[in-house]
């Protein structure tokens, strides 16, 4: 089940409360806080897409090959393995 995030949205200007909750896809969004039944929105972030292991693009860069004053960017390293294929002689 997805992990959705959720902000209180207090109707005294205090500052929000952001908490998370697991829903089913299918199941409507909240519109209050289950403990509380303050008002809530639920916020937009990122998508966790996983699948670097160790650290992400910082770990990619480690582990490229290319040659230190050629550089290592994404287009050489992050999605598609390390310039795979290509000569850095």
């Amino acid at each position: 089940m997805p992990t959705y995030v959720y902000e209180t949205v207090p109707a005294d200007g205090s500052r929000p409360v952001t908490f998370e909750i697991q829903q089913k896809m299918a199941d409507a969004p909240l519109t209050v806080h289950p403990e509380t039944g303050v008002p809530v929105k639920r916020v937009m972030t990122a998508a966790n897409l996983g699948g670097m292991a160790g650290g992400g693009a910082s770990a990619a860069a480690e582990a490229c090959e290319v040659p230190a004053a050629g550089g290592c960017g994404m287009g050489a390293c992050g999605m598609g393995g390390c310039g795979a294929g290509g000569d850095w002689d």
